[in-house]
């Protein structure tokens, strides 16, 4: 499951057998017409096991969207939610967790975050400004960020358990380190979370 999946290509791009993995990409309706457009010009066919379920998230219940795309929430799920909640607002990062905490044991979510002004030194802070400004002025403020010791009791409380957090060392570490083009995570304004169930 692909929450605010944009223009992601894991669909498109990674073979898997489709008896065994469906793939579900969450999207504003007109981000996911603006994406079939780009794949349909580029030839690219749209996987028979893609499912589109088009919502938006401060209007939209996640729960309602995937019951339309006819998805089956009895089944272990797992969730990817990559550049997206930063731009909600905290009321609908709040219910999408919701609705992911409700899919069965054996599931689980991955999602990036922005920390909160108050956890941030002053370097931070002012990266966080520049970063700020600059989305804004693209039309799509931040909305949302989250200081990392609360979220991690918001997750506990909503029944994830194996809760991972990574800042830019141990993102550094885990993924970059064989890097030999200088291609890391810098500053410390947003982090990776990943919560099982």
């Amino acid at each position: 499951m692909i929450l605010g999946a944009g223009l992601d290509t894991f669909a498109y791009r990674n073979p898997y057998d489709p008896a065994t993995l469906r793939v579900f990409e969450v999207d504003h309706p007109a981000t996911q017409e603006w994406k079939r457009q780009l794949l349909a010009a580029a030839a690219i066919p749209v996987p028979s096991t893609v499912t589109y379920a088009s919502i938006d998230f401060e209007r939209d219940t996640l729960a309602d969207g995937l019951a339309k795309a006819q998805f089956d929430p009895r089944i272990p799920t797992f969730f990817s939610c990559l550049g997206v909640t930063m731009y909600l607002t905290g009321e609908a990062v709040d219910a999408t967790l919701r609705v992911v905490a409700q899919t069965p044991e054996g599931g689980g979510i991955v999602f990036d975050y922005g920390v909160s002004k108050s956890r941030l030194g002053w370097s931070g802070r002012f990266a966080l400004g520049v970063l700020s400004r600059r989305v804004a002025a693209a039309g799509e403020p931040f909305q949302t960020l989250f200081d990392p010791d609360d979220l991690a009791r918001r997750l506990d409380s909503l029944g994830f358990r194996s809760i991972t957090d990574l800042g830019a060392d141990e993102l550094n570490s885990r993924y970059f380190s064989n890097r030999t083009d200088g291609l890391c995570v810098s500053g410390d304004i947003g982090r990776l979370i990943a919560a099982g169930l």
